[in-house]
C-alpha cells in the first residue's frame, strides 16, 4: 500500500495543484493539510471561518502557511461565484437563493474547483455522501458522452492491484451505464499504472446461461467494443474465469482476457459491494476508494470514520486525477 502512495505522491508533487477540504475546521482535515503543504505536494484549500481554522491548527501545531483558507460568509470574488452559480443551474435558482446555498462550504468549494480556483475536492469526513456528491453532480457534472458518475475501489494486497467497479453509486446499471462504468474504470486503472483488462461480470460465462441479467452484461461488452474498440475487454464472464488462466481456458479459450483481468466491471452495485467486501476481510486486500469517476473534475468522498491517513491518501487520488484530465 505504502508503494501505491509513494508513487502518487511523486506524480502530483511539483504540480501546484489546489485541493479543497470544505471540512475546514475537522483536526483530521487539518492533520492531513499540514503534511501535503509542509510536502509541498499539494496546496490544500480549507474553508470555514479563518479565525477558527487558524487557531486550531495553531493549537495543533501545524502551520498554515502554505495553504490557502477561504470564508464562504466573506469571500471578496463571492459576486462570480454567484453569478456563475445562477447560470450553471440554468434559472433553477434566484441570484438570492444562489448567495444562500453558496454559504454551504461544498457548494463554496465545488464552485472553486467549477471556475478553475482550484483542481479537486476532498469532503465527507463530517458530511454524508450525499452532502458531496450532490454539489458536484449539479455543478461540476458528468463528462461529455458519460451519463452518470461512478464509484471504483482500488484493491491492494502486497503486488497485486486490481479495480472494482462499481461499488459505490449505481444500484441497477443498464448496459449503457456498464459501458460507460467499464470505460472509466479503464481510465483509472491507467492512473495506477495498471495496463487494464477488463472484465464484465456475471453469473454466466460467455452464454453458459442466458437470461435478462446476462444479455444486460454481454450488451454491455458490445457497447465498449463499439466506443473502444482498442480496449482488452470481455464478458459476460464469471469471476474464476476472469481471474484463473486454467479456468479461462476450459470456460472462454477464446477469450482475450485468457484470465488475467484486472479490471471487474460488477453488475449490480449489490454484487460490487459485497464483492469488494469478501476480498478486503477474507482475502486481506485493502480497499481504498470509492473514488468517483465520469466527472468533468475530480470530487471524492471520505468516510465519517476517516482517519488523518486516510484524508491524506484521497488527496494524492484526488490530485492524480486532476493531473491525469
Amino acid at each position: 500500500m505504502s508503494n501505491l502512495f509513494t508513487a502518487l505522491k511523486e506524480k502530483v508533487s511539483g504540480n501546484n495543484l489546489r485541493i479543497v477540504f470544505p471540512e475546514g475546521t475537522d483536526e483530521r482535515i487539518l492533520e492531513a493539510a499540514g503534511r501535503l503543504a509542509a510536502d509541498k505536494t499539494v496546496i490544500p484549500v480549507l474553508i470555514g471561518n479563518i479565525e477558527q481554522i487558524s487557531a486550531k491548527a495553531s493549537d495543533m501545531g501545524i502551520s498554515v502557511e502554505n495553504m490557502e483558507i477561504y470564508d464562504p460568509a466573506n469571500y471578496i470574488m463571492m459576486d462570480e461565484l454567484v453569478a456563475a452559480f445562477v447560470e450553471r443551474r440554468k434559472g433553477k435558482v434566484t441570484e438570492e437563493q444562489a448567495r444562500q446555498i453558496l454559504l454551504d462550504e461544498n457548494y463554496f468549494g465545488t464552485m472553486l474547483v467549477y471556475l478553475n480556483k482550484a483542481d479537486g475536492l476532498v469532503s465527507g469526513a463530517a458530511h454524508s455522501t450525499a452532502d458531496t456528491v450532490r454539489p458536484a453532480l449539479q455543478i461540476i457534472k458528468t463528462k461529455p458522452g458519460v451519463k452518470k458518475t461512478s464509484g471504483v475501489f482500488i484493491m491492494v494486497k502486497d503486488d497485486e492491484k486490481y479495480v472494482f467497479a462499481d461499488c459505490a453509486i449505481n444500484i441497477a446499471p443498464d448496459s449503457q451505464d456498464l459501458a460507460e462504468i467499464a470505460i472509466e474504470s479503464a481510465r483509472t486503472a491507467r492512473m495506477f499504472d495498471l495496463d487494464p483488462r477488463v472484465a464484465m461480470l456475471s453469473f454466466s460465462t460467455v452464454g453458459s446461461a442466458v437470461s435478462e441479467e446476462t444479455t444486460k452484461v454481454a450488451d454491455a461488452v458490445k457497447l465498449v467494443n463499439e466506443m473502444e474498440p482498442q480496449m482488452i475487454v470481455d464478458g459476460e464472464m464469471q469471476f474464476d474465469a476472469a481471474i484463473v488462466p486454467s479456468v479461462a481456458a476450459a470456460k472462454a479459450p477464446n477469450s482475450p482476457l485468457q484470465g488475467t483481468a484486472n479490471v471487474f466491471v460488477f453488475p449490480s452495485l449489490e454484487a460490487g459491494n459485497i464483492g469488494y467486501k469478501i476480498a478486503q476481510r477474507l482475502g486481506g486486500f485493502e480497499a481504498v476508494g470509492p473514488i468517483l469517476q465520469g466527472l468533468n473534475a475530480p470530487v471524492n468522498d471520505l468516510s465519517r470514520g476517516c482517519n488523518a491517513e486516510d484524508v491524506f491518501n484521497l488527496a494524492l487520488i484526488t490530485a492524480s486525477q486532476a493531473l491525469a484530465r
